[in-house]
């Protein structure tokens, strides 16, 4: 099995997911209750040419990350009320668990993949770690969705990084920018 630099299998679950109703209490939640940290924050993530459910999306989250051994956190506020794969689940069920995280070397391939499954595409966008992330509607038929993340040299550094501070963390400066 090949894994990434940050311990994970290069072709299998790299992240959990949640939406969460305000980030900075999340991230102190996870600091205090669970010892995760630090979190790296991005304050506006739009993404690169953003499509949710075939329209251009206009939806604006915050993100920030994390690492609770090797397994990526990422926790996930929608900054507006445009329709999202986030809006989605918080309507239907509420703040929590969103998604998988999976790591591929060829999203294209896992797109046509996951669609011989009977999944769909609610989501795609560029991502500032390069390539593009996918996240697949399971239909019910799974928890939360299934989000492809593109794997390359940019995004095992930045996630290696991540993995590095959580690792080596002291406690202090919980909350870091994300690049």
């Amino acid at each position: 099995m090949t894994l990434l630099s940050f311990g994970q299998p290069a072709n299998g679950v790299i992240q959990m997911a949640y939406v969460v109703k305000d980030i900075r209490q999340a991230m102190a939640q996870w600091v205090e209750r669970l010892n995760v940290g630090p979190w790296f924050l991005l304050e506006h993530f739009t993404g690169d040419r953003p499509v949710y459910r075939g329209r251009e999306s206009q939806a604006d989250v915050a993100i920030a990350m994390s690492f609770a051994g090797h397994m990526n956190v990422e926790l996930i506020q929608p900054n507006d009320e445009h329709p999202s794969v986030y809006r989605e689940i918080i309507e239907t069920r509420g703040y929590g668990f969103h998604h998988w995280g999976i790591a591929t070397a060829d999203v294209d391939s896992d797109v046509a993949r996951y669609k011989a499954m009977g999944l769909e595409v609610a989501f795609r966008a560029g991502v500032p770690t390069g390539g593009d992330v996918v996240y697949m509607d399971t239909h019910g038929q799974m928890p939360g969705f299934v989000e492809l993340i593109a794997t390359n040299a940019v995004m095992e550094r930045v996630f290696a990084g991540f993995f590095g501070a959580a690792l080596s963390w002291d406690g202090s400066d919980p909350v870091r920018p994300f690049m």
